[in-house]
C-alpha cells in the first residue's frame, strides 16, 4: 500500500461525520467558476464600455440629428427643443439607459465586484446629469438602507449569543422524532429565523452543521448520497428562500421593493403587517408542497433512509446542545428585544411608529452598555451589500427622474401589438412569469428586483391599474433563486456540501418554480383581491 494511499485512509478515520466543526463553512470546498463563466468575466468590462458608448454617444447624437419638432428638422429642431428645455431631458434619458444597460452587463458577468460596479453607477449618475450629486449620494442614507443595516445589528445579536443554534437544535431534538418531523422541524425553525434574521446566507450558514449532522445520522455523509441527504439540504435551501419571502424584513431585497414601490406610488407604505398577511401563508403552502414534491414525487426515500443509521446520532445533537450550557440572561435578553421589535412591527397602525424607527429602537437597547448584549465590534455587517443596495437605490431614482422604464414598457408593448385592451390577467400572467424565470439567468435578488418591480409599475401606470395591483404579486416573486448553484448565495453554498447534483436541483427547483407561479395567478384572484392589492384577475 503506497503512502498516499496510507494518509487517505488515515484520513478517512479520523472524519467524524456527527462533528458539527467539520462543516464549518470555511471548510467546504469553495465553487469554482466554469470555463464560460471566465469568459464572462473577461468579456464583461469592455462589453460593458462598449455599450455604454453606443447608447450614450453614437444611439443619442443619431437620434437629435434626425429629431423634428413642429414642423422643424436638425439643428432647428434641436435649438427649438432646447428653447422647451426637452433636449437635457432626452440627454438624461439616453445617459440612465447606458448606465442601466452596461450595470446589467457588469453585474451579470460579473466583471468587476458587484459593490464596485454601484459605484460607478451612482458616479455615472452624476457626471451625466441624469441626478443631482445631493440625491445620488444621500441613497446611502436612505431609510430601507438603515432598516437594512439595523437588521443586521438585531442579527447579530442572536448570532453572538446563539440563540438561533439552541433554538434550531432543540426544534430537532424535541420534534425530529423521525424523517417526517426531521423536515416538519426545519421548516418551523426557517420561518421563526426569517421573522429575526434579514440575511438568507446568514441562516443558511447557522443551519448547515446542523441538517449536515441529521443527514450524517440517516446514511448520508462523506460524499455518500441519499434521498434523505437530497431532500434534507434541499428542502433546507428552499426554506431558506421561502421563509424570507414571508417577511417584508425577511430580506434586503424585499426591503428594496417596499422601497421602489412606496417611491412611485407617493407616500404610500407597504407596512410589515400588509406584508404579513399576503405573503406569510404563501410561503407556508410553498414550504408544505416543497415538502411533499420533494420527499414523496421526486426523491422518494426508502424505509431503510428514513430510519437512523448511526446508533446514538441524536445523541450526539443532544451533545452539543447540552454543551452549551443553560440558557443564559443574555440569551434571554435577546430574545426579548426581538420580540419586542416584531410586536412594535406588527402594531404599527396603532401606534404609527415606522419599521425603520423601531429597529433603531431594538439596536440602540441591543448596543446600550451595560444593558445591551453586542458591541458594535461584534456587529457583522456586510458593508460591500449595503453599498451594492446603496446602487441600487440610486438606479431606482434615475429611472423614476427620467421615466425610463415606462418609456420602455411603451416601446417593448407597442412593438409587440399589446394595447390599452389588454386584459389585466394577461398583464399578471406575463410579468410573474417573467419575474420567476428572471432567477434561472440573474444571480442577484436585488437586480430582479430593480429591474422587474419598475417594469411592473409603469405596466400598471400605462394600463391604468393601481400600482400595487402588478407590483406586489412580482414583489412577492424575490426570493424563488433555488433552481441552479449560481441563482444565490445560500443555493452556491448548500450545493458545495455534495449533497445533490445539478440535475437534481433543476429537477426539484423548476417544479417548485412552476408550482409558485401557479399559487400566485390563485393569489392574484383570491387572498390579494380580498386583501385589496388586485382587482382579481378575471
Amino acid at each position: 500500500m503506497s503512502e498516499t494511499t496510507n494518509l487517505n485512509h488515515e484520513e478517512e478515520q479520523v472524519f467524524d461525520p456527527l462533528d458539527m466543526n467539520n462543516y464549518k463553512v470555511e471548510k467546504l470546498p469553495k465553487m469554482e467558476k466554469s470555463g464560460f463563466e471566465k469568459w464572462m468575466a473577461r468579456l464583461g468590462g469592455p462589453l460593458a464600455i462598449l455599450v455604454f458608448v453606443l447608447i450614450y454617444w453614437i444611439a443619442d447624437i443619431g437620434f437629435l440629428d434626425n429629431i423634428t419638432a413642429e414642423g422643424l428638422t436638425g439643428a432647428k429642431a434641436i435649438k427649438r427643443l432646447n428653447e422647451l428645455g426637452l433636449v437635457d431631458f432626452i440627454r438624461s434619458n439616453y445617459a440612465m439607459l447606458a448606465i442601466f444597460a452596461a450595470a446589467i452587463v457588469l453585474w451579470v458577468t460579473e466583471a468587476i465586484p458587484n459593490y464596485l460596479t454601484s459605484l460607478l453607477l451612482i458616479c455615472g449618475t452624476v457626471l451625466t446629469g441624469v441626478l443631482p450629486q445631493k440625491e445620488a449620494f444621500a441613497q446611502l442614507g436612505h431609510p430601507v438602507m438603515w432598516l437594512n443595516i439595523l437588521s443586521f445589528v438585531l442579527a447579530s445579536m442572536l448570532v453572538k449569543t446563539r440563540v438561533a443554534k439552541r433554538f434550531a437544535l432543540w426544534f430537532v431534538l424535541r420534534f425530529g422524532k423521525n424523517a417526517s418531523g426531521i423536515f416538519f422541524s426545519f421548516i418551523v425553525i426557517n420561518l421563526v429565523l426569517s421573522m429575526f434574521i434579514s440575511a438568507t446566507t446568514v441562516k443558511a450558514t447557522i443551519l448547515l452543521p446542523i441538517f449536515m449532522v441529521v443527514a450524517a445520522i440517516y446514511g448520508a455523509s462523506n460524499g455518500e448520497r441519499n434521498n434523505f441527504g437530497r431532500n434534507l439540504v434541499l428542502q433546507n435551501l428552499f426554506q431558506v428562500n421561502i421563509g424570507a419571502s414571508g417577511f417584508m424584513t425577511g430580506s434586503g431585497a424585499n426591503l428594496l421593493a417596499v422601497s421602489i414601490i412606496a417611491g412611485a406610488v407617493g407616500g404610500f407604505e407597504i407596512s410589515y403587517s400588509n406584508w404579513l398577511s399576503a405573503a406569510l401563508p404563501l410561503a407556508i403552502i410553498l414550504l408544505l408542497l416543497g415538502w411533499i414534491v420533494g420527499a414523496k414525487l421526486i426523491f422518494p426515500m426508502k424505509k431503510e433512509e428514513q430510519v437512523p443509521q448511526i446508533d446514538g446520532g441524536m445523541e450526539r445533537l443532544r451533545k452539543e446542545l447540552h454543551a452549551m450550557g443553560k440558557v443564559s440572561f443574555d440569551e434571554i435578553k435577546a430574545v426579548l428585544i426581538f420580540v419586542g421589535v416584531l410586536v412594535l412591527w406588527v402594531t404599527k397602525k396603532w401606534h404609527g411608529i415606522d419599521e425603520t424607527t423601531v429597529a433603531f429602537i431594538g439596536a440602540i437597547v441591543a448596543l446600550m452598555p451595560k444593558i445591551g448584549i453586542v458591541k458594535w465590534n461584534d456587529v457583522d455587517i456586510p458593508w460591500h451589500l449595503m453599498l451594492f443596495s446603496a446602487g441600487a437605490y440610486v438606479l431606482g431614482s434615475g429611472l423614476n427622474a427620467t421615466d425610463l422604464h415606462v418609456t420602455i414598457v411603451d416601446t417593448v408593448f407597442d412593438g409587440f401589438g399589446i394595447t390599452q385592451n389588454t386584459p389585466y390577467w394577461v398583464l399578471y400572467l406575463v410579468l410573474t412569469g417573467l419575474m420567476l424565470l428572471s432567477a434561472l439567468v440573474f444571480s442577484s435578488k436585488n437586480m430582479r428586483t430593480m429591474i422587474f418591480v419598475p417594469i411592473a409599475i409603469a405596466t400598471a401606470q400605462k394600463f391604468g391599474y393601481p400600482i400595487m395591483s402588478l407590483a406586489f404579486p412580482v414583489a412577492l416573486l424575490i426570493e424563488h433563486v433555488y433552481v441552479l448553484p449560481f441563482n444565490s448565495k445560500p443555493a452556491a453554498l448548500l450545493y458545495t456540501t455534495n449533497h445533490y447534483s445539478w440535475s437534481d436541483t433543476f429537477k426539484f427547483g423548476i417544479t417548485m418554480m412552476f408550482i409558485a407561479w401557479v399559487l400566485i395567478l390563485l393569489w392574484g384572484e383570491t387572498v390579494l383581491k380580498w386583501l385589496g392589492f388586485t382587482p382579481g384577475l378575471f
